[in-house]
Order: C-alpha cells, then sequence, then structure tokens
C-alpha cells in the first residue's frame, strides 16, 4: 500500500515549507511560493548592496589608480552578478509540475549553486593572477587613505551580504544561497587583503599587497571547495546522515507504525522529498493502512519544516522494505530469465 502525501491537497495542507510558518492554522498560500519568493527577496537586496559597494570602489580606483583595488571591484561586481542564476532559479522553482517535469524545477537552484561555486574558483584564479604579476611588477599607488577606506567598505559590505545570504539560505534550505553567501564572504576577504596591501605599501613594502593577495587566494579555494561539496552533494542526491535520522524517528512516532523498514531522501534545491517504508500489523484493513500512513505525512511535515513532498509505503512485518516489492527471476513470452527491482 502506498501513500502519496499532499501538503497543498484540497483538505488544506499545514503551512510547514517554512520554520517561521510552522503552525497549525490552515492557510492558502503555497508554503513552497512563499519560499521562493523570500530567495528572491533575499537576491535582489544582496544584488543592490553589492552593486552599491562596487560603484563606490570604481570611484575610488578611477582617483588612485590600483591594481589591487581594480581586482577587488571586478570580484564584486562578479558577485553581484550571480545574483543572476539564483534569481533565474528562485523563478522556476515557483511554476508548478508539469507531464514533463513531475517534480517541478528545484533542480534548476542546485544548478544556479554550481554556477555560484564556479564563479568563486574563477574569482580565486584571478586574484592569484594579479597577485602574482605584482610581485614581479609592483606598481605605485596614489591616495592611499582612500584605498584603504575601500578596501573598508567592500569588505563590511561583502560580509553584510554574506551573513544575510547565509542566514536566509539557511532559514529556507537553499544550498545555492548559502554557497553565493560564502563567494560574498570570499570576496570580502579579498579586500581586506587590499587594506593589507596598501599598509604594506605605505610601510615601504610594495610587495605586501600581491603577498597578502595569494594568502586571500588560497582562503577563497578553501571557501570555493566547501561550497562545491555541498552544492555537488545535493546534485547527485546525497543527505547529511542527521536528515535521514530525523527522518526515520518522525516516522516511527506515528501511531501504528511497528518499525520503519527503509527511508530515502532527496533535496531538490530547498525542497526536500522522502520516500519511507513502515511495517504495520497484517490484519489491519486497507482503510486503517491508509490512515496510518497518513499519519506518517504528518508527523513528517511537522519534524522537517522542509519537507515538500513525501510518499509512504505501508508493508507486512514478514514482507518490510524495497527488498521484499522485487519481482523474483521469471520468465515469459518468449523472454530469458530475468527479475525487476
Amino acid at each position: 500500500m502506498i501513500c502519496k502525501n499532499d501538503p497543498h491537497g484540497s483538505e488544506g495542507g499545514h503551512d510547514h515549507g517554512l520554520k517561521h510558518l510552522h503552525h497549525h492554522a490552515h492557510s492558502q498560500a503555497d508554503p513552497a511560493l512563499l519560499v521562493a519568493e523570500r530567495g528572491i527577496w533575499a537576491v535582489k537586496i544582496s544584488f543592490i548592496a553589492l552593486l552599491a559597494t562596487a560603484l563606490i570602489q570604481v570611484a575610488i580606483v578611477l582617483l588612485s589608480g590600483s591594481m589591487a583595488l581594480l581586482a577587488d571591484t571586478v570580484h564584486n561586481l562578479g558577485d553581484a552578478a550571480t545574483a543572476v542564476p539564483l534569481w533565474v532559479a528562485f523563478r522556476l522553482g515557483q511554476r508548478p509540475v508539469t507531464d514533463r517535469f513531475t517534480y517541478g524545477y528545484g533542480r534548476a537552484e542546485d544548478l544556479a549553486g554550481l554556477v555560484v561555486v564556479l564563479v568563486i574558483v574563477a574569482s580565486a584564479v584571478f586574484t592569484g593572477y594579479e597577485s602574482v604579476m605584482r610581485l614581479f611588477q609592483p606598481r605605485s599607488v596614489g591616495f592611499l587613505w582612500a584605498v584603504a577606506l575601500a578596501s573598508l567598505i567592500g569588505f563590511l559590505g561583502n560580509e553584510a551580504v554574506a551573513v544575510f545570504r547565509m542566514r536566509i539560505g539557511r532559514e529556507i534550505g537553499s544550498a545555492a544561497l548559502v554557497a553565493d553567501g560564502y563567494h560574498a564572504r570570499a570576496d570580502g576577504l579579498t579586500s581586506l587583503a587590499v587594506l593589507l596591501g596598501a599598509v604594506g605599501v605605505w610601510a615601504g613594502y610594495p610587495r605586501a599587497d600581491p603577498l597578502v593577495g595569494l594568502l586571500i587566494t588560497v582562503a577563497i579555494l578553501q571557501i570555493g571547495w566547501k561550497s562545491g561539496r555541498v552544492v555537488l552533494t545535493r546534485l547527485i542526491d546525497g543527505v547529511d546522515r542527521e536528515v535521514v535520522d530525523e527522518v526515520r524517528d518522525a516516522a516511527a512516532r506515528a501511531p501504528g507504525v511497528e518499525e520503519v523498514a527503509g527511508v530515502k531522501v532527496r533535496w531538490l534545491g530547498h525542497r526536500l522529498h522522502a520516500e519511507i517504508n513502515v511495517i504495520v500489523d497484517p490484519d489491519l484493513s486497507v482503510e486503517r493502512g491508509h490512515d496510518i500512513a497518513k499519519e506518517v505525512s504528518h508527523q513528517l511535515l511537522h519534524s522537517l519544516p522542509y519537507l515538500s513532498d513525501a510518499t509512504v509505503h505501508v508493508d507486512p512485518p514478514r514482507a518490510p522494505g524495497e527488498a521484499y516489492h522485487r519481482v523474483e527471476n521469471h520468465h515469459h513470452d518468449g523472454l530469458p530469465d530475468h527479475s525487476h527491482r
């Protein structure tokens, strides 16, 4: 027996898509839509903040002629540009499912996260190249006080956006938005490199700036590695072990469930999908088994605020889990012996 959870169905599903909407009041708003809208809002705010930061730096670049600050400004403009794939992904996520895309367009968000990771790596390569070039070809920098001020503005602007993106990303379960937050933090570190370089130049060490730039390049690559692991794990349907345990524990708490025989979960963007096998009394009626499956879905929705879909398989004790759904070796219609999983 299989029960397909419908959190947005005609019975008035609860708003479990967002942690701050976790309550029993019925609502006409689709939680997944609210999550996407919040993601779009976060992208817009961070884009405006980073663009303003970059424009201030552009003015000081023209005034000082600092190549280090120019590189940092390019990074900030690139960080602002990553808002485009995220905005597209969240917009796609608002589209309803179709006969072709039966799970919706949530995977576009994970692909946008991959684009963000590639931009982080590209920023590191650019920073490293510029730092090496300045090591061998030091250049004079004017208006050091303005360069230092611009670097502080760049750091503070990027760090504010990083904290904002990561907070909203974790709140709505968006790995892509969290990765973009780390990207903003990486560019903030690059801005600090400009400040330290300016101090070094002021103290009479013109190669201080490129040396610090190389150290920051290593830090940016580490951030890219961390973000890339999260995004790539989701792209190949990997999840944290804690999530699997939470699903199993929540399903086991449902009345009528004797044991949880199997759990499968995966992320599609910021939405979590689950498939669970539960063991029930074999003497129950089909209707009672269906009621238990619905209660399992209910428990899951309360325990996992980002769960948007759950399929519950009801199994008897003598045939628990997916292994017993397999069709054993057989033959028909003149075909060779075969089985079906």
